[in-house]
């Protein structure tokens, strides 16, 4: 079977992602073909095209870590799903294509309720909301935290959780648009990282006090700083780097600013075994079906333009989830 992908022969800008036909043959054993409605586009694609993580496997390479679609074909050894099953995926390179196989071991059978659409751009970053605010740090009703990058994809989803879960949620964002967006998906307060010092408004917001955790995907542009807003013994989570690598750090600095603890996660390590897929899968379903949490759509490109999606997600100009529509 033909099918068009976007495929990287060569590290670089975003106009090393090529559009080009390739064959994709009958499911191996263990594997589904799914056909995609819609495949999500995040930061760590950027992260893989630009050379700061490795290529997993090599070039060619199809970027891609998300989607979702209808499955049209199954693998010998396959028994959980079938022809015409609603399926979706937050990890599985190759994603930018408009058919694919995939193992049945990193799927999982979306909800009626949900649009396709919906779950193809919200897996990663829904998932990965869900095991930074109920498992790296059990987020409750006393928490008070920071998140970086408040109106981003995890951004408006964290935040809405974090609300749900009883939180104190505190966001940053770069623009006075973003900054309307967070507080409207559940932040009490956001601050303009271009206008303000970030480290006074969160000391001023809480009283001195400072955060019982950060969660920090922006990287070079917010350390230490993000240290310094935490109480002692907080939690810093780094979880990305939008804006460039950590420097390297003297593990001491920790204990200079409060015995603190520092952790940088991936959902991969999370959701490792299909007991812990499912539960992070599942968690995610049931707030977005109970309103909790809203998913917003607010990019969507053809297929051939993941370069131009690449490009305003680079230049900070998208808000929300982006995703490619085959």
């Amino acid at each position: 079977m033909k099918s068009l992908a976007i495929v990287m022969r060569q590290n670089g800008g975003p106009e090393v992602l090529k559009l080009e036909e390739i064959e994709v043959a009958a499911p191996g054993e263990g594997e589904v073909q799914i056909r995609h409605v819609a495949m999500g586009v995040n930061y760590i694609d950027t992260y893989i095209r630009s050379g700061l993580y490795p290529v997993p496997g090599g070039f060619p390479y199809i970027a891609g870590k998300e989607g979702a679609g209808t499955v049209i074909a199954v693998g010998r050894g396959v028994s959980e799903f079938r022809e015409g099953d609603r399926v979706a995926y937050p990890s599985g390179d190759g994603g930018y294509c408009e058919v694919r196989n995939i193992p049945a071991r990193a799927l999982v059978k979306v909800p009626d309720t949900i649009a396709l659409d919906v779950a193809g751009s919200m897996m990663l970053k829904g998932m990965t909301a869900e095991y930074l605010l109920r498992r790296t740090f059990k987020v409750g009703p006393e928490t008070v935290l920071l998140f970086h990058a408040a109106a981003g994809g995890v951004g408006l989803i964290a935040g809405q959780w974090a609300k749900a879960l009883g939180a104190t949620v505190i966001g940053t964002a770069g623009s006075e648009e973003k900054i309307a967006l967070a507080k409207a998906h559940g932040y009490d307060h956001v601050i303009n990282y271009r206008s303000d010092d970030f480290v006074a408004r969160v000391k001023e917001i809480t009283g001195g006090k400072g955060v019982d955790v950060v969660y920090d995907s922006v990287g070079k542009d917010t350390f230490p700083h993000s240290l310094d807003c935490l109480k002692p013994r907080g939690m810093w989570v780094s979880f990305g780097q939008s804006s460039g690598p950590l420097p390297p750090f003297n593990l001491a600095l920790l204990m200079q600013k409060g015995s603190l603890f520092a952790t940088r996660p991936t959902l991969f390590s999370y959701i490792a075994t299909r007991a812990e897929l499912d539960e992070s899968a599942n968690s995610l379903f049931k707030v977005v079906q109970s309103g909790e949490v809203v998913i917003n759509v607010n990019q969507r490109y053809r297929l051939a333009d993941a370069a131009q999606a690449h490009a305003d997600l680079e230049n900070r100009k998208t808000s929300g989830t982006t995703i490619l529509i085959p």
